[in-house]
């Protein structure tokens, strides 16, 4: 009788050498699809982070705009950008209008920053400054404690008007003591939103036949309290503020203190109610 002996299974066929290695294959897929897992979630991770950030960025670049404005909660909805190169004409510098003051014959911007006087008084400096292309040469025009001006409304020929430097808030002066270069009339910045003296005060004269100062009109700034002009020159920093102009005061008319207003941010005019 003819012994049959059991067919194997495929377990026992395989070598054990093989099924060890078929075992080591699966637990290296389950790393790798871990491993996959794992860096997929850390990119997403990443790629919100992202987001988080870029808005957190939009959301305080957007607060930073709104504070250093500062505009009233009554300010036009609508304001006008406008520069030399773009159509001036006609176009009204208002009450909020935040400008640059160009000086006619050397093309340099009024400026300041957050750096004393070495000399004089002291206070925070003024200069002309070359490029067009700087954050610390804007002011807002704003009109004096004793009238009933606001904001949006025309400024005529002859108005007393305050000019305040939107970065450091403090106001455009003028005083007795002697400026740094030429020893003329010294031009500072003073004061702050709650402090404001007569010393402010600068009177608007339009050069020519206009009644009300509009964007392409040369004017002149006196100063209230010396009778000073706003006066600048090619006389030039060589340390501190190297390459930007002296700005003064001067009692004479020049053709040095001719300014025009350049770029900048122009409110429309308030209607009446």
């Amino acid at each position: 009788m003819v012994n049959f002996q059991p067919t194997k299974t495929l377990h026992t066929i395989i070598s054990p050498r093989v099924t060890c290695l078929l075992q080591g294959g699966r637990k290296t897929s389950v790393v790798e699809n871990r491993h996959r897992l794992h860096l997929h979630r850390r990119v997403q991770n990443w790629f919100i982070g992202l987001l988080f950030l870029m808005a957190m960025g939009f959301f305080g670049l957007a607060l930073f705009l709104a504070l250093t404005f500062d505009f009233d909660q009554d300010s036009p909805s609508s304001a006008a950008a406008s520069s030399p190169s773009s159509s001036s004409q006609n176009v009204e510098v208002t009450y909020g209008t935040v400008l640059k003051l160009m000086h006619e014959k050397t093309k340099f911007r009024l400026h300041s920053h957050d750096v004393p006087y070495g000399s004089g008084s002291g206070q925070q400096s003024v200069t002309g400054f070359p490029s067009v292309d700087d954050s610390n040469s804007y002011w807002i025009v704003r009109p004096t404690h004793d009238t009933s001006a606001k904001q949006g409304d025309t400024i005529p020929n002859g108005a007393i008007i305050r000019l305040q430097h939107m970065r450091t808030r403090k106001w455009l002066h003028s005083h007795l003591h002697a400026s740094p270069i030429s020893g003329n009339l010294e031009v500072s910045c003073f004061g702050g939103e709650s402090e404001s003296d007569t010393g402010d005060y600068w009177r608007l004269i339009i050069e020519g036949s206009g009644k009300t100062w509009k964007q392409d009109q040369k004017i002149r700034l006196q100063h209230v309290d010396t009778g000073g002009y706003l006066h600048s020159h090619d006389k030039k920093y060589s340390r501190i503020a190297g390459g930007q102009q002296e700005v003064c005061g001067v009692r004479e008319k020049r053709a040095d203190n001719v300014w025009l207003a350049a770029e900048g941010v122009y409110l429309p005019i308030t209607e009446s109610k």
